[in-house]
């Protein structure tokens, strides 16, 4: 038994070293992941839906021991294939549009499991149009409202601890939160990236000022790389991969 015992942890070992994925069971495979009737606090009746509708898709194509892991909202879902984009097979897209933070903190599980390599974090928009939603032309159906802005900091610092405590030797990258074209979210997106700038220093992740690679003159998003004044332009996409391009470039050669 205990022969067993060391070999099976000794295939599992082997195969989390050279990013392979093991064969989990179907039981296995639903603990790692929300169940089909999850419900977050902070979702809106559209995002629900559609985040029970990318669980299914995680669930059906698992991460690999060792992968490149994007979280994030439509931001980084609207990438598609960032190992194309970044020229790697390594990256893998846990971006869900609409996702608050308290969405990624509920599907936690699956990534810690698969010990990333690197995590990279962009979140935090849709919490504050949570926040303004009666400034939003009241399009979405809440059922509770975000707090605070300091609430939406804290609770990125606390989706990076939670991965650094349960997964050490995970690099972490938190993104700062990208301006918009919303003059009523201006304000609490420099709270919420301050509060980035301030936790880096509790040496859970490393900090990308993407913030700063988007804003214009007056505090918005640079329009020629943006759509819609939210998300982002063939444009806007081609200067994050260059932005960040030497980092994943440096994480792969390792």
């Amino acid at each position: 038994m205990k022969k067993t015992l060391f070999l099976l942890l000794t295939i599992a070992f082997c195969s989390a070293s050279f990013g392979q994925s093991i064969e989990l069971s179907a039981e296995q495979r639903d603990n790692l992941y929300p169940s089909g009737e999850i419900v977050s606090r902070y979702h809106n009746d559209w995002t629900q839906r559609h985040y029970r509708d990318r669980i299914k898709v995680f669930k059906s194509e698992p991460l690999n021991f060792g992968d490149i892991v994007f979280i994030g909202n439509s931001i980084t879902e609207k990438g598609r294939d960032w190992s194309e984009k970044f020229g790697t097979v390594e990256v893998r897209n846990r971006g869900i549009a609409g996702d608050l933070t308290d969405g990624v903190l509920k599907r936690m599980d699956e990534i810690v499991y698969f010990k990333p390599k690197a995590v990279f974090i962009l979140i935090g928009i849709n919490d504050l149009f949570n926040l303004h939603h009666d400034m939003d032309g009241g399009r979405f159906k809440y059922d509770k409202i975000v707090p605070s802005p300091e609430y939406v900091g804290k609770n990125i610092e606390k989706i990076a601890r939670e991965i650094h405590r349960k997964s050490p030797d995970t690099r972490i990258f938190v993104r700062t939160v990208l301006p918009t074209n919303r003059p009523f979210l201006k304000d609490d997106i420099l709270v919420v990236n301050e509060i980035i700038r301030t936790n880096e220093a509790k040496g859970n992740y490393k900090l990308i000022d993407l913030y700063a690679q988007f804003v214009d003159a007056d505090g918005g998003l640079t329009n020629e790389l943006t759509v819609d004044g939210v998300h982002l332009s063939e444009k806007g996409y081609e200067k994050w991969v260059a932005f960040e391009k030497p980092i994943l470039e440096e994480l792969v050669g390792n």
